[in-house]
């Protein structure tokens, strides 16, 4: 009576362990690679990667045990931003890269991998917004992602809350859509009755799934691993094409800090003279602005696409060319009491050429103001004429430049840059 007791609570022991084996083993055999955003190709030192990479590599380098042979099962996904076929040819060349690079740790035939990709993993977003108690409108998210076609999500979303849902997931919530889950299987060979696991990582332990056990590797979820959003960082050098042309240096440089929004600033400065002619070419001074990136392409990437912003201006000048002459403020002095301003509003369009090259086209309308000195070139001297007041409402801003993107994650992507 004793034995039987024993053998049938030993019974119950390896059953109720064995079912929670499995349950442990279905969640803790998932291995998520993450890609930086627009990019499909395997970087081992992104984000979580290098301890993801030594996982499956550990795991796919262990020869199958008691008649059973690995299976490999990749799911890859893109977040929303940028266009359907954009994000559907993504998500496939993630899946490849990530089994060509399983491949150069052991061969696995097309028969033991299964390789999926659906372009952007909508059920991965909505289970991260569900879990996400910090969520702004997150019930409307939520109602979007559930009930409107897949085609139209992203539009509405954009539209809730005066954009204030989707500036949230772009920063928090889409880095960690951009990546494959890499589930790695024991399965049994034909004729076989279970399958014998792999050892589970955390806990050394060996166990045994029932034949039919669902051995799909779950996709993103809140818990995972994924790069710090926010940390992608954007920034670019520029110089004007048409001041170059005109023989004037100049430099500038924007800064992305969120939501489309950018600052940014520019230099130019140019002092040539020739003498015996009395010609002079004299313009020194900077200017601030502040833009907002909108459309297709900002939705892609910072710093790309159309954008509306406002200005600042001041600058100092002497401009002559053999006779009468135009000076910007008051001669001596420092810029700030000798200069003349302008402000105004802009509008431009920043086309990608390159993997980090862009050309920004803007032109920009506003007010002048200031005061001119006007002189004239008599015996060899310079004559003052005449001071006025600067006046003028219209163009004051005319850029074709040519952009530098500078920073991490910050390059082009699909057409006219890398993918």
């Amino acid at each position: 009576m004793k034995y039987r007791v024993l053998l049938l609570a030993a019974s119950i022991f390896l059953s109720v362990a064995v079912s929670a084996a499995a349950t442990a083993f279905r969640d803790s055999s998932v291995f998520r690679v993450h890609f930086r955003q627009g990019s499909s190709s395997v970087e081992a030192a992104y984000g979580c990667n290098p301890d993801v990479l030594d996982s499956i590599a550990g795991r796919v380098r262990v020869s199958g045990v008691d008649g059973s042979r690995r299976f490999l099962r990749i799911e890859a996904g893109a977040s929303p931003e940028g266009s359907r076929e954009f994000n559907r040819r993504l998500a496939a060349a993630r899946a490849s890269s990530v089994m060509a690079y399983v491949r150069t740790l052991a061969d696995f035939p097309d028969s033991l991998a299964e390789v999926v990709s659906d372009g952007v993993d909508w059920a991965g977003l909505e289970r991260l917004v569900e879990d996400c108690d910090g969520m702004p409108c997150r019930t409307d998210v939520l109602a979007v992602l559930r009930e409107m076609p897949a085609d139209e999500r992203l539009r509405a979303i954009k539209a809730l809350c005066n954009g204030r849902p989707y500036r949230y997931m772009y920063d928090n919530l889409f880095p960690a859509l951009r990546g494959a889950s890499v589930g790695v299987y024991e399965v049994p060979v034909p004729g076989a009755h279970t399958v014998r696991a792999f050892r589970m990582p955390q806990t050394g332990i060996g166990i045994v799934l029932p034949k039919g056990t669902d051995i799909r590797p779950a996709t993103v979820s809140a818990g995972a691993c994924h790069p710090p959003a926010g940390k992608p960082f954007y920034m670019a050098l520029k110089t004007n094409m048409l001041y170059d042309a005109l023989l004037v240096p100049n430099v500038g440089a924007e800064f992305y800090v969120g939501g489309g929004w950018t600052v940014g600033g520019g230099w130019m400065y140019a002092w040539w003279k020739k003498g015996d002619a009395h010609r002079y070419w004299r313009i020194y001074g900077g200017e601030l602005a502040v833009r907002r990136y909108f459309g297709r392409r900002a939705a892609e990437k910072p710093l790309t696409g159309h954008h509306a912003g406002v200005y600042g201006q001041m600058l100092t000048y002497d401009f002559q060319n053999g006779g009468r002459g135009y000076m910007g403020g008051v001669p001596g002095g420092t810029l700030f009491e000798k200069a003349n301003y302008a402000a105004g509003l802009e509008y431009g369009y920043s086309l990608p050429v390159g993997r980090r090259l862009n050309i920004d086209f803007t032109i920009g309308v506003g007010y002048m103001w200031g005061r001119y000195m006007e002189y004239r070139r008599i015996d060899d001297c310079d004559v003052w004429q005449s001071t006025r007041r600067r006046r003028w409402f219209g163009p004051t801003k005319a850029e074709i430049s040519l952009v530098w993107l500078l920073g991490r994650d910050n390059y082009n992507k699909g057409k006219g840059g890398g993918r």
